[in-house]
């Protein structure tokens, strides 16, 4: 068979996983987040999701990072030393070009929460090449294709400063996502409701996820009532997850996909209790 009779096999518009598998960060457990070795890591381990994060640099390119600056904790600058805590909100990446940002690198700092995680020299990728380089794995792997979990990194407070406003950030995104026909295989989440409203107002056949912290102590009913329309998907902190919260979310047919779970018994509570998927920085966890 010739290479370009090769067919990827793609899962359907609809279709999500019967348990979904999300590698957080790709598995930051193990390799250095939100980085293309990272996120092909958890296709080894076998994860049907890849969860990520979506930020900007100056030059509007999109590319995989947690936060919208260099975060001092995994940080090593071009000259080779590290980024302070007291410094690290200036290394605005909205306020930079992608050439510079690529110069840094966050893979070889050790990371104090995550032990197990393989150091290596690599930087902050693009999401044009997140997916070029999955579509390339999978094709020869012969798997089906994952799913794309990816997080809108914005808030009120910073819009405009280290993120474009919602509508923008949404548009631009989406941009991506049509070029690369990938609108079948992303879910877009976020914990800013704005951005899912412009999303679903102008996408509307996009998969959402609402992310919820602990902190908001809005009921289920409010937070849906405010959020203004039905997410494919209600994604809350493990902690807040109980029967009750499971049964309302199913009755709306919702999925229910807490994070961030890290241990086999919880993951194994989790699961008794009915949930959809869970999110984990160690996706070989549910492989035991």
């Amino acid at each position: 068979m010739t290479t370009q009779h090769k067919k990827l096999p793609l899962r359907s518009a609809t279709e999500l996983p019967a348990f979904d598998k999300e590698g957080h960060r790709g598995c930051r457990g193990l390799m250095p987040e939100n980085t293309i070795p990272a996120m092909l890591k958890a296709l080894d381990i076998g994860v049907t999701t890849l969860e990520m994060d979506a930020s900007f640099s100056k030059d509007k390119k999109i590319l995989l990072s947690h936060e919208p600056f260099f975060n001092h904790i995994i940080t090593t600058k071009p000259d080779g030393s590290f980024i302070n805590i007291k410094e690290e909100h200036t290394y605005n990446m909205y306020q930079m070009e992608y050439d510079s940002i690529k110069t840094y690198d966050v893979g070889l700092k050790p990371h104090p929460s995550f032990p197990q995680q393989q150091k290596m020299a690599v930087s902050k990728p693009l999401l044009s090449d997140v997916f070029d380089s999955v579509k390339k794995y999978m094709a020869n792997s012969k798997r089906v294709y994952p799913f794309f979990n990816i997080e809108t990194k914005c808030m009120p407070a910073t819009d405009n400063i280290y993120h474009p406003a919602p509508p923008e950030f949404v548009e631009w995104l989406m941009n991506l996502i049509i070029e690369k026909k990938m609108e079948q295989q992303v879910i877009i989440q976020s914990f800013d409701f704005r951005s899912l409203q412009y999303l679903h107002q102008h996408y509307p056949a996009i998969k959402t996820a609402v992310l919820i912290e602990m902190f908001d102590k809005r009921s289920f009913e409010e937070q849906i009532k405010v959020l203004g329309f039905t997410p494919t998907i209600y994604s809350p902190e493990n902690t807040l997850v109980n029967k009750t919260l499971i049964e309302k979310c199913h009755l709306q047919n919702i999925k229910v996909i807490p994070w961030t779970v890290n241990d086999t018994k919880k993951i194994a509570e989790l699961k008794a209790l009915g949930v959809d998927g869970i999110i984990s920085d160690y996706p070989n966890l549910f492989n035991q």
